[in-house]
């Protein structure tokens, strides 16, 4: 883990006079962002908690794996700018950055990507697994079943203790996911599962796996791994949201990397977090099938308050700028419609909902600009994926950024088991009533 971030806090104190205080309570502060005040010590002192549902003001921990400015837009990840490590490096690159702290030399690049390719091999037994569920079982549901499912087959990642058994683990399950994903859609669609191939490259062996058949060894378009490799950079992490808290909670218990991941890959599948892409297709689709529907009409809905509809894809809770990954994705959706030689309607009216509502005062007062899941739904279609298949694909890219929170997680010694408090808003202390006297 790298702690350099961490050897520049300094600290300092500011009073809060609350109950029978003054307390003098520890300010640290980050190297970029916000400073935290500490309140360890403010329940036992003053006998108060802080109220703050959602943690949407609470630093839960000291990282130093990705930074955000939401006022500017601004997205590193180990300090690297994402429009760098978009333009220049793979996702398999990235990962590597994201686990160990650092970009790989050639020779470490090398070594890794060879490492992760020798263990994309699913155990055989394995097979019985996906055999088992139904075909019309979500391949999310699917994929977070098999997760846990693989540290069966490894008796040391259940319960790792040494920075070798926690590495060989954190490889394993890179190594393995898009093999599982793939296998889950090859289950939902009734076709033969694909073994991986060592020869091609880490995203082009997913694509393989996903739409070969056997007897056929057509390479992959050069241009759909590019654009799938630039989508997972792009999803790699995001700091503390909700699926990496979920991660970092579970983590907290001592629970593996395997049964924490897990965890947290549930917590992206809800519609406002993972599956928020394909919340953003079905709505251009039913603009699309609504011949009353036009780009006005729906504004004028999304501003109603008594509508329920929503606008997907608009506003996100961190970034009050444009959001930097819908910017990469906003000129890189075109161009990859264009060099694929495909046309799609919904991008048209995705690019129309979008000028429409940066020239509207309404989104402008509110600073409610495109998020990335805006465009990344477009080009996962694009690319020939389903949509049961998108916050699979989300999970993917998450999973360097999963598990390199849960090693920070496991090797920081502030780290507490998760355990937030209440304010009890029930009825008071009384008297139990004996069932024949209700």
């Amino acid at each position: 883990m790298d702690t350099k971030g961490s050897e520049r806090m300094i600290e300092r104190n500011v009073t809060l006079d609350v109950g029978s205080g003054p307390y003098e309570l520890d300010v640290h502060d980050s190297v970029m962002g916000l400073p935290g005040i500490d309140i360890r010590r403010l329940r036992a002192q003053a006998r108060v908690v802080t109220f703050d549902p959602g943690f949407a003001n609470t630093a839960v921990a000291k990282s130093s794996i990705t930074y955000i400015d939401g006022s500017t837009g601004e997205l590193r990840y180990r300090g690297y700018g994402i429009e760098e490590i978009a333009s220049h490096s793979s996702f398999i690159e990235v990962a590597y950055l994201l686990l160990y702290g650092e970009l790989p030399t050639a020779a470490e690049l090398t070594a890794w990507e060879s490492d992760i390719s020798a263990q994309t091999m699913l155990n055989e037994e394995m097979r019985s697994f996906f055999d088992a569920f139904p075909r019309r079982a979500h391949p999310m549901a699917v994929l977070n079943s098999a997760t846990s499912a693989i540290s069966t087959f490894y008796d040391v990642y259940r319960r790792p203790t040494r920075k070798r058994e926690i590495d060989a683990g954190a490889r394993t399950l890179i190594a393995k996911l898009p093999t599982i994903a793939a296998w889950a859609y090859k289950k939902s669609i009734g076709e033969p599962y694909m073994y991986p191939n060592p020869d091609y490259s880490y995203v082009e062996n997913f694509l393989h796996m996903m739409y070969a058949r056997p007897g056929r060894q057509d390479r992959v378009d050069p241009s759909i791994v590019k654009a799938l490799d630039v989508l997972l950079i792009l999803h790699a992490d995001h700091e503390m949201n909700c699926s990496t808290a979920t991660v970092r909670a579970v983590g907290s218990s001592r629970a593996n990397m395997f049964a924490s991941v897990a965890a947290g890959m549930g917590a992206l599948w809800g519609p406002l977090h993972g599956g928020a892409n394909q919340a953003v297709i079905e709505m251009l689709q039913a603009i699309h099938d609504d011949p009353d529907a036009t780009i006005e009409s729906t504004l004028r809905r999304a501003k109603d308050k008594n509508d329920p509809f929503r606008l997907m894809g608009f506003g996100h809770s961190v970034y009050t700028n444009y959001d930097p990954r819908a910017r990469i994705l906003a000129s890189f959706a075109e161009d990859v419609l264009a060099r694929m030689e495909r046309s799609d309607p919904l991008l048209d009216i995705a690019q129309e909902l979008e000028t429409a509502a940066l020239n509207d005062e309404y989104f402008v007062e509110r600073k409610l600009y495109p998020n990335v899941d805006f465009y990344s739904g477009i080009i996962f279609r694009a690319l020939g994926f389903p949509s049961r298949m998108f916050t699979v694909l989300f999970a993917i890219g998450r999973l360097p950024g999963w598990i390199a929170h849960w090693i920070e997680m496991t090797t920081d010694p502030d780290t507490r088991i998760m355990r937030p408090r209440q304010l009890y808003v029930g009825e008071p202390a009384r008297d139990y009533v004996l069932l024949e006297k209700r």
